[in-house]
């Protein structure tokens, strides 16, 4: 059994990982000491594994259950916020441990450890989790089911008088002072990011600061804003400056339930006369570049939501990619690859229905583009997870190369809606009318290798992160050397016009928006609650053990598309 406070990346790929094995695994979403012993007496597991768990475990359970913690830190690190302090004090080395469950916070018996060298750029919490440590754990999970099963495993027991006992991280710990260096301020936001950021003021205005950056701004007063490019605000501090990419407000009248949003969408009408300015490479959100026959367009959008504005971005750069005398286009998201709309922007609007009616129009045209794109060959480059309706702005490609690991939940209806992105298109026709409706019905995440396999994906590269986009780039040049792009875009175009004779593919958008506009407009399904709940981090499952998936609403099934 799998007892998680959220069904996060790291539970999801733990559940896949131990399934992939041959083992049977339930899964328990917790909140608190009551489900957590609620949960394990309902499903009376051979062995329990916490590879996300916010609470401790309490003492019913883990004397009669064999109960593995999945730390987030090194053999003799203790405590709830062992990211946090990592990042903060520039440690060198860090890693994963696999303790048993007893009454000492994390001073129970070794199952097993790994140890990994920390970037030397600070990285970002979020992104140190879902690297460096996903991967740690996923092996540790592996290496846990194994010794459960041989009889004549004892784990090692804690040597108390080393190690490090490590306190909450408090806001209080992440205060910084505007008038700080830089790199010290960088350090501090990035082990706060993405939750919970650090409480500091932009504007006068109270506010909680994620996504930091280097930058560099013309001297004066610390804390004051210098520019700001697309969503972003270049702050001054006391050696330089720093680009704020996301903020969230502290209202005083309902502290910490207003969402997160870029930043400058976050102060509103608080940045009066504050100028454009050009930004680094860092923050570019949507780049291209040309590589022999091949054209690349970046686009990295923070934690793959796709407000808008950037859809409009990234389909004019489709466009512009589109409209060069090269043989592959590549579409090359960053570290996740797109989760769709970006329902924080939308959440935040004065009339939220009317927003996610403008955002998904937009990223329908993107789609538009990238389906319609007959005179270059397309491949979507998946160097990180994808959801919704990024994995059908994928399929839209010719191909798709994916790194081995990366996660894929091709569904939509945990957030009562229907989709689009025209999806009744692309999906069906990769992996036929029957793994369609399995695949957005039963609402379950599925590893790149599985993708292969059914064939939602065309092409796998290895695991190594840094490696990918040089695997995608040489896949790309393959495709366009050899004498036969000219054939396979033949292919293409032919293809396309037999399928606009049979069904226009406007129709397809057409009857998609038309179920997606109850579901915005009416709210049928609970898209703002769900919404809501998603944005706050609040519980969305209870404590009893479940199927990965939460239960879906039914939604009404278009006609097979052939």
């Amino acid at each position: 059994m799998l007892l998680c406070s959220a069904f996060n990346g790291l539970s999801q790929r733990a559940w896949l990982h131990l399934r992939a094995r041959g083992h049977r695994v339930a899964i328990g979403i917790v909140r608190d000491p009551q489900e957590i012993a609620a949960a394990a007496a309902a499903t009376d597991p051979d062995l329990i594994i916490c590879p996300f768990l916010r609470r401790r475990v309490p003492e019913v359970v883990w004397r009669r259950y064999r109960t593995i913690i999945i730390h987030p830190g090194p053999e003799g690190d203790r405590g709830p916020s062992a990211l946090d302090w990592a990042i903060m004090d520039a440690e060198p080395t860090w890693g994963v441990t696999a303790l048993q469950a007893t009454g000492e916070l994390d001073g129970g018996p070794i199952w097993g450890t790994r140890v990994f060298r920390m970037p030397a750029d600070p990285p970002r919490k979020s992104t140190l989790y879902n690297t460096e440590v996903t991967d740690a754990a996923l092996s540790l999970i592996g290496e846990v089911a194994a010794k459960a099963e041989d009889p004549g495993f004892t784990p090692r027991r804690q040597d108390h008088r080393a190690g490090t006992d490590r306190p909450l991280v408090r806001q209080a710990d992440r205060a910084f002072s505007w008038g700080d260096p830089a790199g010290h301020i960088l350090r501090r936001i990035r082990a706060a990011d993405g939750r919970p950021g650090v409480h500091t003021e932009l504007a006068r205005v109270p506010v909680a600061v994620f996504d930091a950056h280097p930058g560099h701004a013309s001297p004066g007063e610390p804390g004051t804003i210098a520019g700001r490019r697309q969503g972003a605000l270049l702050v001054r501090t006391g050696d330089g400056a720093l680009w704020i990419g996301h903020a969230r407000r502290l209202a005083p009248e309902a502290p910490g339930t207003t969402v997160k949003l870029p930043a400058a969408l976050a102060l509103g009408s608080s940045l009066p006369g504050v100028p454009q300015i050009a930004g680094p490479p860092s923050l570019r959100e949507v780049g291209y570049r040309r590589v022999g026959k091949v054209g690349l367009v970046h686009f990295a959008f923070y934690n793959g939501a796709m407000s808008t504005p950037q859809c409009r971005r990234l389909a004019a750069a489709v466009r512009h990619a589109a409209a060069q005398d090269t043989a592959v286009l590549v579409l090359a998201g960053g570290e996740v690859y797109s989760n769709g709309l970006h329902l924080g922007v939308i959440d935040a609007h004065p009339d939220p229905a009317a927003e996610a009616w403008r955002n998904i129009t937009a990223i329908d045209d993107l789609c538009r583009e990238i389906i319609g794109c007959t005179g270059q060959l397309v491949v979507s480059a998946l160097a990180g997870d994808a959801g919704a309706g990024g994995v059908m702005l994928a399929l839209g490609a010719d191909k798709v190369i994916a790194r081995d690991g990366v996660l894929l939940n091709p569904h939509y209806r945990k957030m009562g809606l229907y989709g689009s992105e025209y999806w009744t298109y692309v999906l069906p026709h990769r992996v036929g009318d029957e793994q369609a409706h399995r695949l957005t019905t039963h609402c379950e995440p599925i590893t790149a290798t599985e993708a292969a396999e059914i064939g939602l994906v065309d092409h796998l590269a290895g695991a190594d992160r840094t490696e990918f986009a040089a695997a995608a780039l040489d896949y790309a040049t393959e495709l366009a050397a050899g004498g036969r792009t000219e054939a396979l875009l033949r292919r293409k175009r032919a293809t396309r016009e037999a399928d606009e004779q049979r069904r226009p593919l406007d129709t397809y958008r057409v009857r998609e928006l038309a179920e997606m506009s109850h579901d915005i407009f009416d709210d049928r399904h609970g898209f703002a609650n769900a919404r809501r709940a998603f944005l706050t981090g609040e519980p969305t499952g209870p404590g009893a053990p479940e199927t990965p998936h939460l239960p879906a609403p039914r939604l009404p099934r278009m006609a097979p598309v052939s």
